[in-house]
């Protein structure tokens, strides 16, 4: 094997030296400028993308911000609302219960006006039935005809 000849050894190294050497300039002035250029776009790319999602974030935080607060706010003013509605209809609810209770009371003086009243026509006609029945029962039991005057007192006396 040529290479591990050792007198050969010596011109062995210098090319390495220069292949190598000449490997390292092509590398460092052209390859690696490229390659950490790459690199450095893609950092300043990932960079602006993260700065990018930070705004992006902090909009949509302001946003749900503004958003709970409209809500909040919507709420409230439903709540206000439906309790201002049902003070409303409460009021009104008790204004016709009171209304109508008013007229039931009416209607119940009406009927015991109207029932005093029939009450006191049937209490005035029974005691003219009673004293004609009663002039009837005599009549028939004695054969003999009662005076009115006489039956009335009686039936009179017993009504009280």
């Amino acid at each position: 094997m040529p290479q591990l000849d050792f007198s050969t050894f010596a011109s062995q190294l210098v090319w390495l030296t220069i292949t190598f050497g000449f490997l390292y300039f092509v590398v460092a002035k052209f390859a690696l400028p490229r390659i950490g250029g790459t690199i450095e776009q893609r950092a300043d790319k990932i960079a602006n993308d993260l700065d990018r999602a930070q705004s992006l974030k902090d909009d949509v935080d302001k946003a749900i911000a503004s958003y709970e607060q409209a809500l909040a706010e919507a709420k409230s003013k439903a709540h206000t609302i439906a309790q201002e509605t049902r003070q409303k209809l409460g009021a009104e609810i008790e204004a016709e219960r009171q209304r109508v209770d008013a007229q039931i009371a009416e209607k119940v003086a009406d009927a015991e006006k109207a029932i005093n009243k029939a009450k006191t026509k049937a209490m005035g006609n029974i005691n003219k039935i009673a004293s004609d029945l009663a002039g009837e029962i005599v009549a028939d039991l004695t054969g003999k005809k009662a005076s009115a005057a006489a039956v009335s007192k009686a039936v009179s006396s017993v009504s009280k």
